[in-house]
């Protein structure tokens, strides 16, 4: 037996969702109204299965032919119009609607009926009542802003903690750092293996995740919205470093001549390096502050080994933190490895006294360490991409080349660290000595003019000086050049005439040779003047060997004749102690007077006596324009 029960499909009551708001708040969509309900449901009916059930449902009985063609009709004239049943319910419907719209005409009209409101009792308002309302009102959006405000703290400070997830701190470590797991810990290197390293100290620090009891002790500051985070954010990251890599290093080159500081600079791969003991730093400047220190001290080790393997003539001292080591005679140099461990940045006590800290050198020094790394780590083709490294590229060569034994045996050898750091220290101490003798002697000679120009090219073994000596208003008449290349212990000097002379590193071997090119200036501008002014040059020895013996050098000479020929000026210069002697000569001769032994009247033509000028009491800016001024006189008077 089966049962049919009846189900009752009714449509929701709420209405669909159309908005929701930022506060929550949810905006329904309007109901249908009743003619759009209508045309809805009208939509929904399909005639076509309405008609094939109409023909499912006819009688087949026939035997009454009445009621049979009666019946047939009403199907036929039904299926004619579909829409007859609908159209006779809504033509009701338009008649009870015409009749509803007479009744309000006649309601609504005065002659007809009269409708007059009811007048209702007044409402008694209370003003502690609309008071509460507002004050219900504005908490109502009170809560709406302050909802909001937590939604953006709350994704502000899942956004800081995602900034310091360990993971993503990991990455980032994983990035700048070398990582290796072991066991259940992570690792990491600082040493410098890959530039060929072989110092002990392994440099390794250990990377764990931050516990919960320092989250609680330094949680992340909230910053509002629209503010940048704090500086000094949380890190899920704790690096621990050995004792031996905390604090701070650096290491201090320091010249000394007779226990007087001459210069010093140092060597640090920070500027100023932070504390490591505080727990409060970052850990990438933990390790940037670790890895100096481990720096420092491999490089002063490997300066250690190699002055206790060289075999100078003066030999190395290397006493506890310091390496000494003679520059030059008289001067040394002094490499201290100064560390502190305390938490202040205060320089440590074994560091030597502060002096005037010298820039280039430091350049030089850290530009010979970058050489290293690199001559390290990029070895020339061809090599092996794994194994050992074989012979150089010259070596390779040797055999095509057909190079001999000197040339083999040069190529095995090789400048350490040490030495070349000498070479640098030796080579700055000469430019210095070079430039405080140009300078003392330009303050010294005040004519001529003496002008330095240094190179702004120059390598840290190597560096050149040009050296013009001029006259004051006289620079287009003669000028005397000479360019002096500063070594590491020599110097070699390109003179005017292209003579190459060689120096030792004593300064006043070079005193000597700018002194003789001043006496050599004032007498080829001399010569040079003359020729603009007519006169002639008869004579001249730049090494005059003749007269008093001097303290320094020879003297120099010329003579010359005026255009007419009657009269002579003789120029003798001698070193910057004695200066410059001028003499004139007349010609003919007036005190000659005949006699019976010279009776001849050519004798009479020649010249006459020199006579000292008193160049002090003449004027004149210098020496050539007071020459200048010498000459012009003697041509006027002649």
């Amino acid at each position: 037996m089966s049962y049919s029960v009846n189900i009752s499909v009714e449509a929701p009551i709420e209405n669909q969702i159309q908005e929701i708001t930022y506060d929550g708040q949810e905006i329904y969509q309007a109901p249908l109204t009743l003619s759009e309900s209508l045309a809805k449901y009208a939509q929904k009916i399909d005639f076509s299965k309405v008609n094939e059930l109409e023909t499912k449902n006819e009688p087949s009985d026939t035997s009454d032919d009445g009621k049979s063609d009666s019946d047939s009709k009403d199907s036929f004239q039904s299926n004619l119009w579909p829409w007859d049943g609908v159209r006779n319910k809504l033509r009701s419907a338009l008649q009870e609607v015409c009749v509803l719209a007479d009744v309000l005409a006649i309601a609504k009209d005065k002659r007809y009926v009269v409708l007059d409101p009811v007048q209702q009792e007044p409402i008694d308002t209370k003003p502690i009542v609309q008071m509460y309302a507002r004050k219900k009102a504005l908490a109502g959006a009170a809560n709406v802003l302050l909802t909001g405000a937590e939604r953006l703290k709350n994704s502000q400070n899942e956004a800081v903690q995602n900034r310091s997830n360990f993971h993503f701190e990991l990455l980032r470590l994983r990035q700048n750092w070398r990582l290796k797991k072991v066991s259940n810990s992570i690792i990491g290197d600082l040493s410098y293996r890959t530039a060929g390293s072989k110092y002990s100290q392994p440099g390794i620090f250990e990377v764990s995740k931050a516990e919960d009891e320092e989250k609680s002790s330094s949680p992340p500051n909230s910053p509002l919205p629209g503010a940048q985070p704090s500086v000094k954010s949380y890190s899920a990251l704790r690096v621990t470093v050995p004792s031996e890599l905390q604090g701070v290093a650096y290491i201090s080159v320091l010249c000394q001549k007779d226990q007087e500081d001459l210069f010093s600079t140092n060597v640090n791969l920070l500027s100023s390096g932070p504390s490591t003991s505080n727990t409060d730093v970052h850990w990438q400047q933990k390790l940037e502050a670790a890895q100096n220190v481990l720096f420092c001290k491999e490089l002063f080790n490997q300066l250690a080994k190699e002055a206790v393997q060289l075999q100078a003539p003066i030999p190395h001292m290397v006493v506890g933190n310091q390496i000494m080591a003679t520059v030059l005679p008289g001067i040394q140099l002094i490499i201290g490895l100064c560390h502190s461990t305390s938490g202040d940045k205060k320089i440590p006590a074994a560091a030597p006294a502060k002096t005037e800290h010298d820039h280039v050198l430091e350049h030089s020094l850290h530009q010979l360490l970058r050489e290293v790394h690199h001559r390290n780590t990029h070895h020339p083709f061809p090599h092996p991409a794994s194994g050992p490294l074989g012979p150089s590229k010259k070596r390779s060569l040797a055999g095509p080349n057909a190079t001999d034994r000197y040339d083999l045996l040069e190529m095995t050898k090789s400048e350490t660290l040490l030495e070349q750091i000498i070479k640098q220290a030796q080579h700055f101490f000469m430019r210095i000595r070079i430039g405080y003798v140009l300078d003392t002697i330009a303050k010294e000679v005040k004519d001529p003019l003496i002008c330095s120009h240094w190179n702004s090219l120059n390598s840290p073994t190597q560096s050149c000086v040009k050296i013009n000596i001029i006259t004051h208003g006289y620079d287009v008449v003669y000028r005397t050049p000479l360019v002096i290349h500063i070594g590491e212990k020599t110097l070699k000097c390109i003179c005017r005439d292209g003579k190459v002379m060689h120096m030792s590193y004593e300064p006043q071997e070079l005193r000597d040779l700018i002194f003789c090119h001043i006496n050599q200036h004032q007498i080829l501008a001399v010569q040079s003047l003359a020729k603009i002014m007519g006169w002639q040059f008869l004579a001249n020895s730049l090494h005059l060997g003749i007269g008093s013996v001097e303290l320094l050098g020879n003297a120099s000479s010329c003579i010359l004749a005026s255009p007419n020929g009657d009269r002579l000026i003789a120029v003798r210069c001698v070193p910057p102690q004695t200066g410059v002697q001028v003499s004139v000569a007349h010609s003919p001769r007036s005190d000659f007077f005949p006699s019976r032994l010279v009776t001849e009247r050519k004798w009479e033509h020649l010249g006459g006596q020199f006579r000292d000028v008193r160049l002090d009491k003449m004027e004149g800016r210098n020496f050539l324009h007071k020459m200048e001024l010498l000459m012009a006189s003697l041509t006027s008077n002649s």
